[in-house]
């Protein structure tokens, strides 16, 4: 895929994907979005529930924010995940959807996104960290197939177009 992609090309694909998404995202009714993203937390981390890792989320609201989606929702944990609307978490995740993306991948650290300021952290600066350490000691390898491989193919893909978006100088 490199060798064919130019440049312009590679550039305004990822300029414009987040906003394709991002339009029929907008019309999908909260609640099914909300139980779409319970059903992946409840996936993604479900080792970390049964060896009682996110007891320290119980009645604490964390926001995420991703910008080019539009996306903002808050999450918590007691024995199940809840998702609602923003009211007001006690600390909030803001990037882009590629990093978030990157992170999921295991492909990017979220400590080198925050210092590249492409992952914002802001609030309760303890529970922060606690969120963010639960997120590193997500096994990719141990996720549920259909999952990982959706990650991993549309993180190569989206490394391949950041790689290609880069001017060449050749």
């Amino acid at each position: 895929m490199q060798g064919f992609l130019p440049h312009k090309l590679a550039q305004q694909i990822l300029e414009i994907g987040p906003k394709v998404i991002a339009r029929p995202l907008a019309i999908v009714p909260f609640a099914m979005k909300a139980e779409l993203l319970k059903r992946i937390l409840g996936l993604l981390l479900s080792e970390q529930a049964e060896d009682d890792e996110l007891s320290f989320l119980e009645g604490r609201w964390v926001a995420i924010n991703i910008e080019d989606l539009g996306l903002t929702f808050e999450v918590t944990y007691d024995e199940c995940w809840h998702v609602r609307q923003l009211q007001g978490a006690e600390v909030t995740f803001t990037a882009q959807s590629k990093e978030l993306l990157l992170i999921a991948a295991a492909k990017e650290d979220p400590d080198t996104l925050f210092f590249q300021r492409k992952l914002c952290i802001e609030g309760d600066t303890e529970l922060g960290l606690e969120v963010k350490n639960l997120l590193l000691s997500v096994e990719f390898d141990a996720m549920p197939a259909a999952i990982r491989v959706t990650i991993e193919k549309l993180a190569e893909a989206l490394q391949t177009l950041q790689a290609r978006a880069q001017p060449s100088f050749a």
